[in-house]
């Protein structure tokens, strides 16, 4: 008996710390559900709305450098050699000069001939002329038949055709034998030259290349998005790889797009060579005027995961991001070409800080000055 009534008084101590411990952790416990989630705190920010705005706006395009007109020069008459040749490569010649003499020895021999056989085919008719009139004479005083008489007119008519045919026949050959004076037809610059001295020359044979007054243009290749905008009269600033620069004008818009590539062409007229020849390649600026475009200032624009956004402001003033494509840049505002609409609000300072989903608190932004 004595062991069973000292048996609780050993567990009191235990009962009691277990208590104690109970006690403590529903109190933690009470104190933890008891406190008030803690909430971010809003960023200020000042904001900025997307407005459409006129900005001057150039289209930048390249290509290859062609000759406003090239001319191919060739040779009219053929079987001759070329007895001189007179300009090369690079030769600025005028409309009518002399480029190429060929061998004209021949058709001055028979000019000659042809010459000669005018002279007899007119003689014959002469004769012919008199011995018509001697049988109208006659045959007015009744002393020649009708039959006579429209014989004699028959061959006065023959001898006149023979006249034209031998004078036919003579500017003919004086047309070949000036044929192998090989001028040019227009004034302008040579750009390839195929024939050489003692060349026997085919007719049709092509012996030069001019570019027409020496005008060379860019043909320059534009996006069908930008055709629209490009007008001709525009002008233009060319420029080369080898440094070389030149104005220009837009000479005209080509009317087709290319099915493949999906650009058009703006021929450029180079208002002066500047260095640059047929074949060089070159880009050019052009200058297409004010053109209308929604705009916000460039420091709206941020990167997030190498992509460029700006953080729009919804009407519970949390801020999203929105990937956009710019444009042309002015001053301290730049161009949105796709991605925002006007009227949005976007976040200007501030927008650097903040992550999408963020809940901002939007304060009027500070005048500069």
């Amino acid at each position: 008996m004595p062991a069973l009534i000292n048996r609780p008084n050993r567990l009191r101590p235990v009962l009691i710390a277990v208590s104690l411990f109970g006690a403590a952790s529903l109190a933690a416990c009470g104190g933890k559900s008891d406190e008030a989630p803690r909430s971010k705190s809003a960023l200020t920010v000042t904001v900025a709305t997307a407005t459409p705005q006129s900005l001057p706006r150039r289209v930048d395009v390249s290509g290859t450098v062609t000759a406003w007109q090239e001319v191919v020069i060739g040779a009219e008459t053929g079987g001759l050699n070329a007895a001189e040749v007179l300009v090369d490569e690079g030769a600025v010649v005028r409309k009518g000069q002399l480029l190429v003499k060929l061998n004209d020895s021949v058709l001055k021999a028979a000019l000659g001939q042809a010459q000669a056989q005018v002279q007899s085919a007119r003689a014959t008719l002469a004769q012919a002329d008199a011995a018509l009139a001697r049988a109208q004479e006659l045959k007015a005083k009744g002393y020649l038949s009708q039959a006579a008489l429209d014989q004699a007119l028959a061959s006065q008519r023959t001898a006149a055709a023979g006249v034209a045919a031998a004078e036919a026949g003579r500017n003919q050959v004086a047309a070949q034998l000036d044929q192998t004076n090989i001028r040019a037809p227009v004034a302008g610059r040579i750009t390839s030259r195929s024939v050489v001295k003692g060349q026997i020359v085919a007719p049709g044979s092509e012996l030069f290349r001019l570019v027409r007054d020496g005008r060379l243009e860019l043909a320059g290749e534009v996006p069908e998005t930008q055709l629209g905008i490009i007008r001709p009269g525009m002008p233009a600033e060319i420029n080369g790889d080898d440094g070389g620069a030149t104005r220009g004008v837009v000479r005209l818009v080509t009317p087709k797009v290319n099915t493949q590539t999906r650009v058009g062409l703006a021929r450029i007229t180079l208002l002066s060579p500047a260095g640059f020849k047929p074949g060089m390649f070159a880009r050019a600026s052009i200058d297409v005027g004010d053109q209308p475009a929604l705009v916000t200032p460039q420091i709206a624009v941020v990167f997030r995961n190498s992509k460029a956004g700006v953080y729009v402001i919804d009407g519970k003033n949390v801020a999203h991001f929105r990937e956009v494509k710019t444009g042309a840049r002015v001053g301290e505002s730049v161009e949105i070409a796709a991605g925002l609409n006007e009227g949005e609000r976007v976040v200007i300072n501030g927008a650097g800080f903040l992550s999408d989903g963020d809940v901002v608190r939007v304060v009027p932004a500070q005048p500069k000055g």
